[in-house]
């Protein structure tokens, strides 16, 4: 299990402090849309500066075929190790943006599609898919399987359903992880380590129980020594 610290904070010199900081550290950092949209690539260039961290972009790509698989190529030539799809766009979507990524790149980065985002509870994921969560997730990893993607974003919850419904090396990234049992904050479907190993999570996502504690590269280090431990 890796763990991804999640980079959310509100300015680019902050984000870049704590990576510094938490440089030499086994671990990936996860860039969101916030800071993307805010510092652009040259936000990725500067974190690889400061050490070889695997960098997750987390865009959450979510359009019509090509377009999808114009910015999956687009954003693979940052030299990024991870981004995402909505698995909500449909097999042609995803089929697009395997072939494109393919053919294009003799080391592509590794393609993961997001199922039901963690914030949703079963009532309001409901009112929009018309599926339980459950029924749904499972849906969407056998397709983004099928179609050759690595892996699903998920909820902890959902992880080893995946596995058990796909292969046992296709991927899962868990958000929503509260390593020490710490508060929910905007998420619904949290967990904790003992959770995430439980239910085979190979990628744990982290945010801000790390950038909120005082210091951050102990409680990292604190998280690894348990989830290698």
């Amino acid at each position: 299990m890796k763990l991804c610290v999640a980079l959310d904070l509100a300015t680019k010199e902050e984000c870049l402090n704590i990576a510094k900081d938490l440089k030499g550290l086994d671990l990936w950092l996860k860039v969101g849309l916030r800071a993307y949209l805010r510092d652009g690539f040259k936000f990725i260039e500067d974190l690889k500066k400061i050490s070889d961290f695997k960098i997750f972009l987390d865009l959450k790509i979510h359009d019509i075929p090509n377009t999808m698989a114009d910015a999956c190529e687009e954003i693979a030539k940052l030299g990024v190790d991870m981004i995402n799809i909505h698995a909500s766009a449909g097999n042609i979507a995803m089929q697009e943006v395997m072939n494109r990524l393919d053919k294009k790149f003799s080391k592509r980065p590794l393609v993961l599609a997001v199922s039901a985002l963690t914030s949703f509870d079963e009532e309001n994921f409901f009112n929009i898919y018309k599926q339980t969560i459950n029924e749904a997730v499972i849906n969407f990893a056998k397709m983004s399987y099928e179609n050759g993607l690595d892996g699903m974003v998920c909820s902890v919850f959902e992880s080893k359903n995946i596995k058990e419904n796909t292969h046992q090396n296709f991927l899962t990234l868990t958000p929503g992880i509260r390593p020490f049992g710490e508060g929910k904050d905007d998420q619904k479907r949290v967990a904790d380590l003992i959770i995430a190993q439980e239910n085979k999570s190979d990628f744990i996502v982290i945010g801000r129980p790390i950038y909120k504690n005082q210091n951050p590269r102990l409680i990292c280090e604190k998280i690894l020594e348990n989830i290698n431990g």
